[in-house]
């Protein structure tokens, strides 16, 4: 097929064509979230440019498949081998386990995104569900000579490595001990970039998640779980890897480096980097206290697609200011285009070569290295168009499925959204109902609300957070 989507590439620091490994395929890889609190909004905006760049690539007839992971062990409170594991740290924060906590904000995480309209990615797959994998990758590295064990954990050699500064450009005098201020030298290192592939009791004795292995009763290091997850799914060729641009160093400089040493050869031929959210303080970040969630903005009266659309008004490759004041302006804007949308009379037939003319033009636009906002301009032009009502709602339909931000859905979705809002206040009132029985022992009036619940369609599970309920499928 025609390759017409140009991307930045970090790599190359430059603008390229997309060229995939294989024509008409891509395989796409997602630094997922570490579980271990809610995300906040800055997360959530590289996941979101994230999704419209796959729906980009389906929408231009690409056969994609994306893979994420989900960091549900190994990831440090520094990136660079040092501090507590944020699993652990997040579960003595609330007094659960580890496993606990994964599963609670790995839904939470979800569930925003399926308020944002972010596509679940083909392939989730958790850490902890890849020991054997990480274990087989690490053998290999020492089999290569990448790999050493000092102070009983195991470390990857990067004096063994030509470029592995291939992301950042730096030169290895250029570089501090670690990438914060925090960060003390591990002595242990034979350089100080090197990193840990796999940590042993010798570091952390009372860590709650451990496996066998044969260097140790230990768990793997961040780094080596993204390799290994998307060699398992993806295999040894990946077209395109996304994230934050935080993440470029250590984390995807390191994983370049471990990939490559297994493989022999390159790794990942695009590299997608999404900017930083900024607020008046900087950089949004959980490290900074109070968290900024999509829940904090419903609670303001703002729909998180609000959200969306003022992410898209801007590009990906730069810092993005918020600001309540600034939202306010998207919501005023998102409201108004909705209301023009909905206003357009439903007449006249479809006009099948507009459709196809405005397609090449949002083609034109939003693959020139995801130009989101040029792609929302063509709307407007779309209002203002000699069209019939049908064909403009027909194009900005369209539109939709790269944006995703229900343009077309009006006052049924109004309704839809009503009656959602109903349903979940009495199922709500039942579970409290429940759970009186419950405390009471009332053991039969329980189980007789949960059968009354699933005579309605509606399963009832419960955790150690509480009771959730699902529409049976």
């Amino acid at each position: 097929m025609e390759n017409r989507l140009f991307l930045y590439n970090t790599l190359t620091r430059s603008v390229e064509k997309f060229i995939p490994n294989v024509d008409g395929k891509v395989s796409m890889y997602t630094c997922g979230p570490t579980v271990y609190h809610f995300a906040h909004i800055g997360n959530l905006r590289s996941y979101l440019m994230e999704d419209v760049l796959e729906k980009m690539l389906r929408y231009m007839g690409y056969d994609v498949k994306r893979v994420m992971n989900i960091t549900d062990v190994g990831h440090l409170t520094s990136d660079a081998d040092t501090g507590e594991d944020k699993m652990v740290k997040g579960a003595k924060r609330e007094g659960k386990t580890v496993a606990e906590i994964a599963e609670f904000y790995k839904n939470a995480f979800f569930a925003d995104c399926d308020k944002l309209n972010i596509k679940r990615p083909d392939v989730i797959e958790n850490a902890t569900a890849c020991i054997d994998e990480y274990i087989e990758m690490i053998a290999a590295l020492f089999e290569k000579g990448f790999a050493y064990k000092a102070g009983g954990n195991v470390y990857f050699d990067t004096s063994r490595l030509e470029k592995y500064y291939a992301l950042t450009n730096h030169k290895s005098e250029e570089l501090l001990v670690g990438v914060r201020e925090d960060v003390e030298e591990d002595v242990n290192k034979r350089n100080k970039t090197d990193f840990v592939l796999w940590f042993t009791d010798s570091k952390f004795g009372a860590q709650e998640l451990r496996y066998d292995s044969p260097w140790g009763y230990g768990y793997p290091g961040w780094h080596i779980e993204c390799s290994a997850i998307s060699r398992k799914h993806l295999g040894e060729y990946l077209d395109i890897h996304c994230g934050g641009v935080d993440n470029i160093f250590p984390h995807h400089t390191n994983e370049i480096a471990q990939s490559e040493a297994v493989s022999g050869h390159k790794w990942c031929n695009y590299w997608f980097h999404i900017h930083h959210l900024n607020d008046n303080g900087g950089k949004m970040a959980k490290s900074k206290g109070d968290i900024l969630t999509v829940s904090t903005l419903e609670s303001k009266g703002y729909d998180p697609l609000v959200y969306r659309f003022f992410c898209l008004q801007s590009h990906y490759r730069k810092p993005l200011e918020f600001s309540y004041s600034i939202l306010d302006n998207s919501k005023a804007a998102y409201e108004k285009l909705k209301r023009r949308i909905a206003a357009i009379p439903t007449e006249g037939e479809t006009d099948e070569n507009a459709l196809l003319e405005y397609r090449e033009k949002f083609i034109l636009a939003v693959a020139s290295d995801m130009n989101t906002a040029l792609g929302l301009s063509l709307i407007y032009e779309v209002l203002k168009a000699d069209l019939s009502g049908s064909t403009k709602r027909s194009i900005i339909d369209d539109f939709d499925r790269v944006l995703s931000l229900d343009l077309t859905k009006g006052e049924e979705a109004e309704e839809t959204a009503a009656e959602d809002a109903e349903l979940d206040a009495f199922v709500q009132r039942k579970i409290q109902e429940r759970a009186e029985a419950r405390k009471t022992k009332d053991f039969k009036l329980a189980d007789a609300i949960r059968n009354e619940l699933l005579e309605q369609g509606i399963v009832l599970k419960d955790s150690p957070q509480g009771t959730t309920w699902s529409r049976q499928s």
